[in-house]
């Protein structure tokens, strides 16, 4: 079965960095769309940015220009790197993945349990 884990949350000054990790357990991992989506405490869980199997991006406008998805085939792993980080970045961050080989309606989306990212000075 497929498991997201992610890594690489913690507490940061507004305008730091920091990059977060999530490795994929699947089979070929070249064949999943990849995800990142947060979700503030009584907030909608919201799209941050993703990455096609192709190698597309797409972002949020709150975070297009200072937040980066890239992905590593070798590694099963997809990166979001964050820079100018603002209090209101602060959110539980979710891996996402979807195998783009299957179907839209038999495609089942997985996702990791969420790292904390917090901003505050």
């Amino acid at each position: 079965q497929v498991q997201l884990v992610e890594s690489g949350g913690g507490l940061v000054q507004p305008g730091g960095s920091l990059r977060l990790s999530c490795v994929a357990s699947v089979s070929i991992f070249s064949r999943y769309a990849m995800g990142w989506y947060r979700q503030a405490p009584g907030k909608q869980r919201e799209l941050v940015a993703a990455i096609t199997s192709g190698g597309d991006t797409n972002y949020a406008d709150s975070v297009k220009g200072r937040f980066t998805i890239s992905r590593d085939n070798a590694k099963n792993t997809v990166y979001l790197q964050m820079n100018s980080l603002k209090p209101e970045d602060t959110a539980v961050y979710y891996c996402n993945a979807a195998n783009e080989r299957l179907q839209v309606w038999a495609r089942t989306i997985y996702w990791g349990q969420g790292t904390q990212v917090t901003v505050s000075s």
